[in-house]
């Protein structure tokens, strides 16, 4: 007979909001900086969108998901497709696909992905709202962001929104990588570097 040992292994992964949260500081920093009239046009906003934006972001949300982060992976995941259809949707008013497609583009379809993507992030708020706080006002600027987009995009007010769609958006970048920061020196140090701020402890007791 056979002795059978069984051994567990543990994998251990590295926590990857930082580079998921820088991802996000890059893209809405470049992007605001163009709604702000601090750039013009969108040509070199596109690679960011797919890059930082995209691919930095769903790389972190896989990376969650093998942490069991359900949070984590869900927002990372939505916000990387989010970029993903902007670049393309960017492309399309460039007139990458063609003159003819880029003519018959209607903001307003936009606007209503918008309008899905700010009911969605307001849901994540709550969430984040026993994350930390940093998060939390990130996430509550994302929200500012959405609604200003969503009227930009249907044509309600558009100096308003857009304005407040450019400014959340450039409150996000600083944040997000203030947020960064701290998710890298923090463990780096093994103590709190650069506070990030308790859970609120509204919807469930704080650890």
């Amino acid at each position: 007979m056979h002795n059978e040992h069984h051994s567990n292994v543990k994998i251990v992964t590295a926590d990857p909001s930082a580079i998921g949260l820088f991802g996000l500081a890059i893209v809405t920093l470049v992007a605001s900086s163009q709604k702000l009239g601090l750039t013009d046009g969108l040509s070199l906003v596109i690679p960011w969108a797919v890059f930082l934006g995209a691919f930095a972001q769903l790389f972190a949300s896989i990376q969650d998901a093998k942490h069991n982060n359900t949070f984590g992976m869900t927002a990372f995941g939505a916000y990387a497709f989010f970029w993903m259809a902007m670049a393309g949707s960017w492309l399309i008013k460039l007139g990458v696909f063609g003159a003819g497609l880029a003519a018959i583009a209607d903001s307003k379809q936009l606007g209503f992905a918008f309008v899905g993507y700010l009911i969605f992030s307001l849901l994540m708020t709550i969430g984040a709202a026993e994350t930390n706080k940093v998060l939390f006002f990130i996430f509550v600027l994302i929200d500012l962001l959405f609604l200003g987009l969503s009227f930009d995009a249907f044509g309600v007010a558009p100096d308003v929104f857009h304005a407040l769609a450019a400014y959340a958006e450039m409150g996000i970048a600083l944040l997000s990588l203030y947020a960064a920061g701290a998710a890298v020196l923090n463990t780096h140090f093994g103590r709190v570097f650069l506070p990030i701020g308790r859970p609120f402890g509204i919807f469930k007791p704080r650890s």
